[in-house]
């Protein structure tokens, strides 16, 4: 990756360009709101503006909801046109509205992933191949943000320890490396040198195998919107966003720690592991508060985004300051 200096990203990487440009008029609807009472347009609303929503798709059959997920009392769903509208999907532009303004143009039918690596079953899967045999669940998670925003999005999905069952792997492996698309053609993105594309990823294999750990192909019960990984992407709820590689075309097994894109470029900001972790900030900002997506004020991040329970387990003696 080849971002290397804090002025060479622009503030509108941090904070949705809509944002600041409309700060006048953000005063202005929030002094309004003050004024009026409940009754008028909601601040957050005007504050969290962002991109064209999702046209909504095709409906997925027989999706059962999740007893990992979590409950309705426990954190309100972002809506379809925030969880749609304000992305991050560089390949598709670094603002958070490009993805769903541009993204409509990639072609995710047919699609196949090659399995690579240190693995019995080594080929090319058709998504049909991978999907066949698989329950799908409806899994509502914590989505943290590196950026220091969230959301709770109800994805659809498997658990990614069954496609890595299907593969195979040896005794050698021990990470799992996944690598995104890149099409020059409807991925306006990938032809400026933000990141050395491909966008890749990755994790222990037992972070891989733990049951939070899904693949997603589906949101709020429908096919997953292009703008948000289409047609099938990594979710790792404890992990910031940017663990979760989009539209992945190839998975390979590993007997070291693949190098992420994010590391490459950046070492001395983002780490290998990229696990929530409040007490460890980004050298720009802090990591301690967070602003969900439709709320005015910041919420206090918790560690592991709120799985502590689930999977502190997997860094026991682990100097998660120093892998961070």
């Amino acid at each position: 990756m080849l971002i290397k200096k804090p002025a060479d990203i622009p503030y509108s990487e941090v904070t949705d360009r809509k944002l600041y440009v409309n700060r006048r008029d953000f005063i202005r609807a929030a002094a309004g709101v003050a004024a009026a009472g409940a009754g008028v347009v909601s601040i957050s609303e005007t504050l969290f503006a962002a991109g064209q929503p999702a046209p909504h798709g095709r409906k997925l059959d027989g999706v059962k909801k999740s007893p990992l997920s979590l409950a309705p009392e426990q954190e309100k769903t972002n809506t379809w046109d925030q969880i749609t509208s304000y992305n991050n999907y560089y390949e598709f532009g670094t603002d958070k509205d490009s993805p769903s303004l541009v993204a409509n143009k990639l072609k995710t039918e047919p699609w196949s992933v090659q399995v690579e690596g240190e693995c019995a079953k080594r080929g090319n899967y058709s998504l049909d191949d991978i999907l066949k045999g698989v329950a799908l669940e409806e899994r509502i998670y914590r989505h943290r943000c590196v950026e220091a925003w969230s959301m709770v999005i109800p994805w659809v999905g498997f658990p990614l320890s069954e496609l890595i069952k299907k593969a195979e792997p040896t005794a050698k492996a021990k990470f799992v490396e996944f690598t995104t698309l890149v099409d020059y053609g409807t991925m306006p993105g990938v032809r400026q040198p933000v990141l050395r594309w491909p966008y890749v990823e990755g994790l222990r294999l037992d972070e891989a195998m733990h049951p939070l750990a899904i693949m997603a192909v589906g949101l709020y019960g429908e096919v997953l919107p292009k703008q948000n990984g289409a047609p099938l992407r990594l979710v790792v709820p404890w992990k910031y966003g940017f663990k979760g590689a989009k539209s992945i075309v190839r998975i390979r097994f590993t007997e070291r720690q693949p190098m992420n894109s994010w590391q490459e470029s950046a070492p001395q900001e983002y780490g290998f592991y990229s696990n929530v972790n409040p007490n460890v900030d980004h050298p720009r900002w802090t990591q301690a508060s967070e602003r969900r997506i439709g709320e005015f004020f910041k919420r206090k991040t918790l560690m592991f985004n709120g799985y502590a329970d689930q999977v502190q387990g997997l860094y026991a003696g682990l100097d998660l300051k120093r892998n961070y």
